[in-house]
């Protein structure tokens, strides 16, 4: 049995590529949305409302970032009865951090040939 089919080695979920997953970081690299993403994951769910509740950013401006966060598919929002809610969606960030984690380990293993061919 060849080692793509043994019951021991699923394959990898297939990942994005790095420019796929663009949108996902300009989103984030954003100070306002940031701070969006991180009320959400804290606070649940909430409306444009809750969001703009103690600072000083209009409905308007959550509003516009909120739409860039769903276009990179960080947050969706949810209608309950006549209310709209906001909530996050943690698939992308996990998606974003393994595309992170895997850079992070070619940085690792570049720098340990450097240091072989330094040191050797």
């Amino acid at each position: 049995m060849s080692r793509s089919m043994s019951p021991r080695h699923k394959p990898a979920p297939k990942q994005r590529s790095l420019a796929q997953q663009a949108p996902i970081f300009a989103a984030l690299g954003d100070e306002v949305r940031l701070k969006l993403v991180a009320a959400l994951c804290v606070g649940g769910a909430m409306s444009i409302t809750q969001l703009t509740v103690g600072t000083d950013i209009t409905r308007q401006a959550v509003t516009k970032h909120l739409g860039v966060l769903a276009a990179a598919g960080l947050v969706r929002d949810v209608k309950l009865g006549r209310e709209r809610l906001w909530e996050f969606e943690p698939a992308q960030l996990d998606e974003a951090r393994r595309s992170l984690e895997q850079i992070g380990a070619q940085w690792d293993r570049a720098l340990a040939r450097l240091k072989l061919a330094v040191e050797g």
